[in-house]
């Protein structure tokens, strides 16, 4: 049996890892100063029309929504990629993943790969690797998560950390050539 936002003294962070092929998804508990693993996995789309793909998208992470009922949600922000087509595609899929909060009634909070990383691994241009690793390490898993989870699962490590970048807090602030302004 797992503990839903609604228990006392626990708030339970959905962060998710938008993406058009696969959408990852990672869930925490945050009691005090402990965090403990709930689920983390993918959203895959099948190849064929956008609609299509973005439906599939809403519609899964609106069954881990309402299957393990998050208190918060922390999406990743897009990058503005060197194929503008990537760079669309991403966020359709971002929009439609915080379109899927909303239904909900979930605030949505945002940070960057490199508020993220910091969070994480304390390095904001650490590789896929070693977030995996971190994420295994800070949460005690058996093994790392994929890739698509374990940047889910880094997501809202970030957020139940609120969005520090070492002991500085990085809310309403975004990063500009590595520095906050």
């Amino acid at each position: 049996m797992t503990a839903h936002s609604n228990t006392p003294g626990v708030t339970r962070i959905l962060g998710i890892d938008p993406g058009l092929q696969a959408t990852g998804f990672g869930i925490v508990d945050k009691s005090a100063n402990r965090l403990a693993y709930v689920i983390s996995g993918c959203v895959k789309t099948r190849q064929g029309d956008l609609a299509g793909r973005l439906k599939a998208i809403l519609d899964g992470l609106g069954e881990v929504i309402r299957e393990h009922q998050p208190g918060e949600v922390a999406i990743e922000k897009v990058f503005v990629n060197v194929n503008p087509n990537s760079t669309l595609a991403l966020g359709q899929a971002r929009g439609t993943a915080i379109c899927a909060a909303v239904l909900a009634g979930l605030q949505v909070a945002e940070y960057t790969a490199l508020q993220i990383k910091q969070a994480v691994v304390g390095n904001g241009h650490a590789n896929k690797e070693q977030v995996q690793h971190m994420v295994r390490r800070l949460l005690s898993l058996a093994g790392d998560p994929s890739p698509d989870a374990a940047d889910a699962l880094a997501c809202a490590i970030c957020h139940a950390h609120g969005g520090h970048l070492g002991a500085l807090s990085t809310r309403g602030y975004r990063m500009k050539r590595g520095r906050l302004v």
